[in-house]
């Protein structure tokens, strides 16, 4: 059901033809048990939470990206994929077959007892991290994360540099940007991403002396606590109508969609993360909501012909485009 009756739905609007490509990426959502609880996240993950993934989720996925070589990529998300199960053991299978891991860290998890020793540990397993740091100025950062992360994720940033992170061009460190949530009706776009980023890295360098990769800028979605932070304004269904306003076809070969399997705490299969937390589950040609069984018992990724959408969608088609990697032109 679409957000809003007074806007063309996003499926229409791409005239119900959004294919998926050869499947290379597999983005893993660990559980929804984090240590901090961020106002725009969709995954409304926190230190209450206790989802996280089961150990016959984990031991299939442990298969798939053995069985499976054109998978390039595992991104690990969460939460804080680094406190939910399955993590470790899923960084050595999918680096004992050569795939780029990505990690998508809040940073403050360095600061909490029994985790310490993760700025080593990714750096020993080469990691790429991509980091939350929605905005390059304290306040901004500490209103939508909490008191003191902004300081946390300096110091975090800090150690990561002092291990090679931003340096060792094995060792990938890149940012992510996260507009602050509107409490009217005025909104943006998010910045040009290389214009943001040279802002990003000439603050960070003069005033910590800190060096990264890349800068991702994220438009925020309206699901999870977005949506209800939007809702409690009255928001939503004027931010669907900004978004639809600044559709841009160019980016949908583009979109994360088309060559990426999300895959839940449960085993189940989605075209996005943000399908995910939406319950709007992948499926194949028949109609059949697809899992990790399935993959398994036909051998294949590529099992999803249609990309199922929704009216949400229109975030990530919006202006440049928006992905988990940043914007898309």
């Amino acid at each position: 059901m679409s957000f809003s009756d007074s806007i063309m739905s996003f499926s229409e609007r791409v005239k119900h033809n959004l294919p998926k490509e050869k499947i290379d990426i597999l983005q893993i959502n660990l559980g929804r048990k984090c240590n901090i609880s961020c106002t725009h996240c969709h995954v409304e993950a926190s230190p209450k939470r206790t989802e996280e993934l089961s150990e016959i989720a984990c031991q299939k996925i442990l298969k798939i990206i053995e069985l499976f070589p054109q998978i390039k990529t595992v991104d690990l998300t969460g939460g804080a994929p680094e406190m939910n199960y399955g993590f470790a053991e899923i960084v050595r299978v999918a680096r004992k077959f050569n795939k780029e891991v990505i990690v998508r860290t809040n940073l403050t998890i360095f600061f909490e007892n029994n985790y310490e020793y993760l700025p080593e540990y990714f750096a020993d397993n080469q990691l790429r991290v991509v980091a939350s740091l929605p905005c390059y100025l304290e306040g901004n950062v500490d209103k939508q994360r909490g008191n003191g992360v902004y300081n946390k994720s300096v110091l975090a940033l800090q150690k990561l540099n002092q291990l090679g992170y931003g340096y060792d061009p094995n060792l990938i460190l890149d940012l992510v940007y996260n507009p602050v949530l509107p409490q009217e009706k005025k909104f943006n776009l998010t910045p040009r991403q290389d214009n943001l980023e040279e802002n990003y890295k000439k603050y960070l360098k003069d005033n910590f002396q800190i060096k990264f990769n890349n800068l991702f800028t994220i438009t925020n979605l309206p699901i999870g606590r977005t949506k209800f932070y939007l809702d409690k304004f009255n928001l939503t269904q004027d931010y669907l109508r900004f978004l639809e306003a600044n559709f841009n076809s160019a980016t949908l070969p583009f979109l994360m969609c088309r060559n990426q399997l999300s895959i839940d705490y449960l085993g189940n299969i989605y075209d996005c993360d943000f399908n995910q937390m939406s319950g709007l589950n992948a499926v194949n040609h028949q109609g059949k909501k697809l899992t990790l069984d399935d993959i398994l018992d036909s051998n294949s990724l590529d099992l999803i012909s249609q990309i199922r959408t929704e009216d949400y969608c229109y975030g990530c088609t919006a202006g440049s485009g928006s992905s988990c990697g940043g914007a898309l032109l």
